[in-house]
């Protein structure tokens, strides 16, 4: 081990949570659901971000001018906006947004709750260990949906946080994660107390809270204006961290590394951990990855922060060489293969006992090409 192992294990939603879970398929019987949950699943993990306008009309110029070398085509209008529409429905994208009334909202449950827990679990992991001193007394989650993020930050900071704002447009899903606070019936004391649920954003810009999260929310956003707004708004109610999760795909990574330029360039404060990663989802008997990438924006000097890469696939351990992928401060990656003689010992052994997740305490210079130097702490084996 060394000091930037991360790894949590299995992470596993709280038994109040999984208790009450289980007594929905009793009181609302839903057919196919094994069915209706892997869809959404996939639907969710595929999920593309949105054409811009801008976007969508450099395309159609592009295909206009193809079409034209067409003579069939250049002589009737008609007939050429015909072939551009056309050729733009199959080519492009079509985003929807997600509507949830009660029926999807119990699939989203039954879909997201464990994945959606382990993952916050790891952010809010990655903040106790930089700095096991904070203790937040305020939250707010942007996009609740069924809870997760309460039910994670309560198992870790139960003992301090005394108010949860959970913020979600549907009132179904409201509803819902009331109802499973409650164990599941609609009266009842709630397993966590000082959550309080709203469909909107507090209007107030002087309300501030100790933490802020977004999980899977900014990819709900129909534009890039929106998801800027929205960025903004969250950013100006963190007085401590905000976290941004979404999921590990190359859309979800492209828009957190667009909300972290954006308060970066704003001339706000650098972010504690701009990484992907991943966790163990919390199912003991049928253990399973939730890949996912996070941001986790802090109020505080840039000085502060942990300059060390984290390794974002598998460690491949080969014979006297390593291969890993590591995410460098700077939002970049580079595949490192470290060695003994070109490296030095300690480096070498302790990428062989890294995982996928850790931080590997190295210096990583700004040219991908150059060798990786040893950090400047000499007793980062442990």
């Amino acid at each position: 081990m060394h000091q930037g192992a991360a790894s949590t294990g299995c992470r596993c939603a709280v038994p109040a949570a999984r208790d009450a879970f289980h007594l929905w398929p009793i009181e609302s019987p839903m057919p196919n659901v094994e069915k209706q949950v892997q869809a959404l699943t996939n639907y969710l993990w595929s999920r593309r971000l949105p054409v811009e306008p801008q976007e969508l009309q450099r395309r159609a110029v592009h295909l206009e001018k193809k079409f034209l070398e067409n003579p069939d085509l250049g002589q009737v209008e008609e007939k050429l906006r015909e072939a551009v529409l056309r050729a733009l429905r199959k080519t492009t994208y079509h985003w929807q947004e997600l509507s949830y009334n009660e029926s999807l909202s119990l699939v989203y449950m039954a879909a997201r709750l464990d994945g959606g827990f382990a993952a916050v679990s790891r952010a809010f992991h990655e903040i106790q260990a930089r700095v096991p001193e904070f203790q937040p007394q305020t939250l707010m989650d942007f996009g609740s949906g069924t809870g997760s993020v309460t039910w994670a930050a309560h198992s870790a900071w139960g003992q301090s946080l005394r108010e949860y704002l959970c913020v979600d447009s549907s009132a179904a899903m409201l509803v819902l994660a009331e109802k499973l606070l409650k164990g599941g019936s609609e009266s009842g004391e709630p397993y966590v107390p000082g959550v309080f649920f709203r469909q909107f954003l507090p209007v107030s810009p002087k309300v501030q809270f100790d933490v802020v999260v977004s999980a899977f929310s900014l990819s709900e956003l129909p534009s890039k204006a929106d998801r800027t707004e929205l960025v903004q708004t969250l950013w100006r109610k963190t007085s401590h961290f905000l976290v941004l999760v979404e999921n590990g795909t190359k859309a979800g990574h492209c828009l957190l590394m667009d909300a972290r330029d954006l308060v970066l360039k704003g001339k706000e404060k650098s972010p504690l951990d701009p990484r992907p990663g991943f966790v163990f989802a919390p199912n003991k008997k049928k253990q399973k990855e939730e890949k996912f990438s996070m941001v986790i924006l802090a109020r505080g000097s840039p000085e502060e922060a942990n300059r060390w890469p984290r390794i974002t696939q598998p460690v491949l351990k080969r014979p006297r060489h390593v291969h890993c992928h590591l995410c460098c401060p700077d939002g970049h990656m580079q595949h490192a293969v470290i060695t003994a003689r070109q490296h030095g010992r300690d480096l070498y052994r302790c990428a062989r006992v890294s995982s996928w997740g850790d931080l590997l305490p190295v210096i990583t210079p700004s040219e991908l090409e150059l060798p990786l130097s040893p950090a400047d702490d000499k007793d980062f084996l442990t």
